[in-house]
């Protein structure tokens, strides 16, 4: 997306018509009226990519229309992204160019970057790098007040931290997070910030009994939820976002949660006594009360058995970025519940996309 495609000033019409398709994709569920979340209309993304495109001793940021992927599309403002990427661009493109040893095969930009200023930018390779790059990069970081990392085949150099610390504002608290380069974050954190006091304030009444939460990534959500819960219980399958989540926990003072190397499938047949898993040594399921539940899937939404077994418990807080395979889940636990809440949170703006939210309660 290249500023061209970036109309601020139809930003609510565009957002209404998105409203308007997601109505009428779940109109045949009888679903509550959706609570809309809006996003701001400028720099509400958190990271950002570029291929970068050299023309003798020039470069620039580019990107790709998908319909013509062999003609770049030089890109000097990049008005989505974070105030701190839109300042950063243009000082580090000049940096690049003037450094013969930074610009060098140089083939892919990544920016990530946080809420409370923090900033790491990846620099992708086609060549192997050596201490002379080491040295530059050093030298950049330093200028510039940020960690780097660099990228080739089989070779990552770290400059700083390969991580940035986020804080989320979350009602009256904050909350600290380590999220990794290449680990998954919500790209649009005040966003992210609604989808969580959402989640929160439909988990009351649970006080006294845990959650269960199934592809919790670095604690996103897990972390403020756990205050509204006697014990969490969470899975996750990377090996990245499990770390995160870990370090996440500790940093924020919380003991109530233990979280699972596991994917949902696997953990469905541990809770079935269907196989036994090392993971789980220590562990006993039965000592848990699970009253509510929380999923936030992949696109691809839950399988069958992961269906069969969030509907076991009383509350279901599911969080999808996929409406398509969110009706086609409701649908099916229509059977066992029904939806008492449903919420739009426009994570993306000026695209199609729309993550959606919905609370069903067992009948």
């Amino acid at each position: 997306m290249t500023s061209q495609f970036i109309q601020p000033e139809q930003y609510q019409r565009l957002l209404d018509e998105k409203v308007s398709a997601c109505r009428n994709l779940f109109g045949d569920l009888g679903l509550p009226s959706p609570e809309v979340f809006p996003s701001s209309p400028k720099h509400y993304r958190m990271r950002a990519e570029f291929r970068v495109w050299h023309d003798n001793d020039d470069l620039f940021y580019a990107m790709f229309d998908p319909n013509d992927p062999k003609v770049p599309l030089r890109v000097d403002d990049f008005p989505v992204a974070s105030e701190a990427i839109c300042k950063l661009m243009p000082v580090l493109r000049s940096k690049l160019i003037s450094a013969t040893v930074l610009r060098h095969r140089l083939f892919q930009i990544e920016f990530l970057s946080t809420l409370s200023g923090d900033m790491l930018v990846s620099l992708i390779y086609h060549r192997r790098l050596d201490d002379a790059w080491q040295t530059a990069a050093t030298a950049l970081a330093e200028q510039l007040g940020i960690s780097i990392i660099g990228r080739s085949r089989k070779q990552k150099c770290v400059i700083g931290q390969d991580y940035v610390e986020e804080t989320l504002p979350i009602g009256n608290s904050q909350y600290h997070y380590r999220q990794y380069e290449g680990g998954f974050t919500q790209p649009n954190a005040q966003v992210n910030c609604k989808m969580i006091e959402w989640a929160i304030a439909h988990a009351e009444g649970y006080e006294k009994r845990d959650l269960l939460e199934l592809y919790c990534g670095n604690g996103n959500f897990t972390a403020p939820l756990s205050r509204s819960f006697r014990k969490v219980l969470a899975t996750e399958i990377s090996k990245t976002s499990v770390k995160a989540a870990r370090e996440n926990f500790a940093h924020n003072g919380l003991d109530n949660i233990d979280i699972l190397r596991m994917s949902s499938e696997e953990f469905t047949s541990a809770l079935n006594g269907e196989r036994q898993f090392r993971r789980m040594e220590g562990k006993e399921l039965a000592d848990y009360d699970i009253g509510c539940v929380l999923v936030d899937p992949p696109r691809a939404g839950l399988d069958a058995g992961t269906r069969e077994l969030i509907a076991r418990f009383e509350r279901i807080i599911y969080i999808s970025c996929n409406p398509q395979t969110l009706h086609r889940d409701v649908e099916q636990l229509r059977g066992t519940h029904h939806t008492i809440a449903f919420a739009l949170f426009d994570q993306f703006p000026y695209t199609d996309h729309m993550e959606c939210g919905v609370i069903l309660q067992r009948q």
